[in-house]
């Protein structure tokens, strides 16, 4: 049978972890669809037809799909859901928040936050934020998934896939969208940069953070991060936090500044391709698993490292 994957976009780009979510299904199944759902799809749905691996896209259009409230994307999902043997989503917002409501209508576990597919029924995820991978196999007769996307690489885009509209289906629940607040950048992304300057603790201050990390994440063409404890701190937004309850990434460069490196962070972070760890506490757990580690304050530091990149 066939496997479903749930797109992810903002309505304007159809994003890259989608393309690593089409490669971890194409090890599921040959015949992979893709459901772009939303409110203004035309040109997402054009770009997953081109994604390779992908023989068919579905789109959805309503309003309630165009905020992406679990809901909806329940009531789409369900009726189609007899024509496939897993459903994956991204381990993003709306994967986390829809995959649950479909696993549980469909009495199936849900497999989260796989790394790797080992056979049609059979996946590996982290546990133990991190520290210990465990392969299980499902005995469900069909398998909702979601998908870490930093473990998988981008299918690429020379696909040529028939497109055809289905109907969002009303679910006639209670929620509505009321408003949002979004934080408009011109910086990377932060899941799918591929440098990421975080901050930790040690700046002490939002006005430290901001002195340090946003003049060196300019100078390196990077996405802005931070530990829990520097969110929690009020050093940066929640959305900069990297860690088991924060984002996942796993850039070409990750520089830490600051960062002790609680299990929780590396557990975000880890799989970075090249960390860079300043920290002037030689014990700090993060010089473990850097590949560049400078034990000195970072008041020195940065500077030095600011001007030798001139």
């Amino acid at each position: 049978m066939a496997v479903l994957v749930y797109a992810d976009h903002d309505e304007a780009v159809l994003k890259d972890a989608t393309n690593k979510a089409v490669s971890a299904a194409s090890m599921i199944s040959s015949e992979v669809h893709v459901l772009v759902a939303g409110a203004n799809i035309g040109a997402i749905a054009a770009a997953a037809a081109k994604i390779s691996g992908v023989s068919k896209v579905l789109t959805a259009q309503s309003a309630g799909l165009g905020k992406q409230i679990a809901e909806d994307i329940e009531a789409t999902i369900l009726p189609l859901a007899a024509n496939y043997e897993a459903i994956l989503f991204l381990a993003s917002a709306a994967g986390k928040n829809a995959a649950p409501r479909i696993a549980a209508k469909l009495d199936c576990a849900l497999i989260s936050d796989i790394i790797e597919v080992v056979s049609t029924k059979s996946f590996v995820r982290p546990i133990y934020a991190g520290n210990a991978l465990e392969t299980l196999e499902s005995m469900d007769a069909k398998n909702v998934i979601t998908v870490r996307s930093t473990a998988f690489k981008a299918a690429d885009n020379s696909g040529s896939a028939s497109i055809e509209a289905i109907t969002a289906v009303d679910s006639g629940h209670a929620a509505t969208f009321v408003s949002e607040s979004m934080v408009k950048s011109d910086r990377p992304e932060l899941q799918g940069a591929k440098r990421v300057v975080s901050g930790g603790r040690a700046l002490g201050s939002a006005e430290e953070f901001d002195a340090v990390i946003v003049p060196l994440a300019d100078k390196l063409g990077a996405a802005i991060g931070a530990s829990r404890a520097a969110v929690d701190a009020g050093y940066a937004p929640n959305d900069f936090q990297v860690g088991q309850t924060g984002k996942v990434v796993a850039p070409e460069l990750y520089v830490a500044i600051g960062i002790s490196g609680a299990i929780q962070h590396l557990a975000g972070m880890k799989d970075s391709k090249v960390i860079v760890a300043i920290n002037k506490d030689p014990d700090a757990p993060i010089f473990a698993i850097a590949d560049y580690g400078l034990v000195q304050d970072y008041k020195t530091a940065v500077p030095e490292l600011m001007a030798a990149l001139g």
